[in-house]
């Protein structure tokens, strides 16, 4: 069934009685050509560009949990592609054009608002660096916007501007940055994967990975053993347990990071802001509530719950740039878990084993790059190939250094 306004018509003069499920609950097969173990949104993603740009059918998607339980459920819905390295800028920006056309590709309304990201910026040295970053993005075709102060301060006049212990200099905008909602982006993927013949089998955890003569043949599940040819691996912050079923140490750690909604309140940040003196990010939703984040917790954890000293630091910052919210009351937080990668950026390649390929480390980068890194990562299964926009994302850049560091601030996972 296809979406549209004579669906609509038709399932309301039926009672709404009508509606096709969006996606089947498959048994898993014996066997099947290509499966990718994770069911969030990266492994989505994969499975639908299989089969609808390489024409691939047989494809098996492995969800331990439920569909979308994983960190496309547990993040702050923001997208952007205002980077400035060679391996990042062409990449993030393609994930940006496909965002702009996801809705119409897998007919499915994924709520993307391009309502702009604004970096605000308090020191002379910081604005410079702005300049540089917008410079990197309009030479690769990317829309950036240099604001002074004043600028900004017509946009949103109830920031701290003055009175600050960091006043606001200006920022960065890109308008055509923004949100998408992050649950409709699982069951869009899911949906148009599953109209492909891609079969999604949800409450299935990989226990182990079989290999024979250098090559991959199957996964132990907890639905029994399943034959493959091909094998792609996108769990998140779970990248480091599931590559160590095949031996292999991955560069990375898995952190919690927070996130947190407020009480509803009438329209107020019509926009992304980030503080630039410290890490905090805020947007509001469409039900009212303040969504916001900072900094990972610090210490390396699988649990999807954080500490009480990060939920201080993340909400001092919003007050220092905001001071009003002290006045907003916080509703909730909930935790996702990072695969911070040691120089910040993602990893997807093919391995030293034949048939595997992972899909890893992508820090706090990973929702905005869902599309993009689907696509690529499909492009490196069918063909067992990168393609050009990941070749910089090899898991050898860390032997031959040539890493990518965005931030500037070293192999520490915890910085990125």
């Amino acid at each position: 069934m296809r979406y549209n306004v004579f669906s609509l018509i038709k399932n309301t003069l039926s009672g709404h009685k009508n509606w096709e499920p969006a996606w089947r609950q498959p048994e898993p097969q014996k066997e099947y050509d290509i499966v990718i173990v994770g069911g969030g949104g990266h492994g989505l993603a994969t499975a639908y560009y299989l089969a609808k740009e390489h024409g691939l059918k047989n494809i098996a998607v492995l969800e331990k949990g439920w569909l979308g339980s994983g960190n496309i459920g547990r993040n702050t819905t923001i997208i952007r592609s205002n980077y400035m390295l060679p391996g990042n800028n062409p990449f993030y920006e393609w994930s940006m054009k496909l965002w702009e056309n996801l809705e119409q590709d897998f007919n499915f309304n994924a709520m993307v608002s391009q309502r702009g990201v604004l970096n605000l910026c308090h020191t002379d040295a910081q604005r410079d660096a702005f300049a540089r970053r917008g410079n990197a993005m309009r030479i690769d075709g990317v829309d950036a916007e240099l604001l002074d102060r004043e600028a900004v301060r017509e946009m949103y006049p109830f920031f701290d501007y003055d009175n600050a212990r960091f006043p606001i200099k200006g920022g960065l905008l890109q308008k055509r940055g923004g949100t998408v909602r992050h649950d409709a982006v699982a069951w869009g993927f899911a949906r148009g994967a599953d109209q492909r013949g891609v079969d999604i089998i949800q409450h299935c955890e990989v226990k182990g990975i079989k290999v024979e003569n250098g090559k991959v043949v199957g996964v132990d599940t907890s639905k029994g053993f399943i034959k493959c040819k091909k094998l792609g691996l996108a769990t998140a912050g779970n990248s480091s347990e599931t590559a160590k079923m095949v031996g292999m140490r991955l560069p990375m750690e898995s952190h919690v990071l927070q996130a947190f909604v407020s009480e509803g309140l009438k329209p107020y940040i019509d926009g992304v802001v980030t503080f630039g003196a410290g890490h905090f990010y805020v947007s509001q939703s469409d039900k009212g509530g303040l969504v916001f984040g900072g900094d990972i917790d610090g210490y390396n954890s699988y649990a999807r719950r954080g500490n009480l000293p990060m939920v201080e630091h993340v909400i001092e910052a919003g007050v220092a740039m905001i001071p009003s919210l002290a006045r907003v009351r916080v509703l909730r937080s909930w935790g996702g878990i990072m695969d911070m990668s040691m120089d910040g950026s993602p990893i997807i390649d093919k391995t030293h084993i034949q048939g595997l390929y992972l899909n890893s480390g992508w820090c706090y980068g990973g929702f905005k790059a869902t599309p993009a890194s689907g696509w690529c990562f499909a492009y490196t299964i069918a063909k067992d190939e990168p393609h050009k926009l990941n070749a910089a994302y090899r898991l050898d850049r860390f032997k031959t250094g040539h890493m990518i560091d965005e931030k500037g601030q070293g192999a520490t996972p915890n910085l990125h």
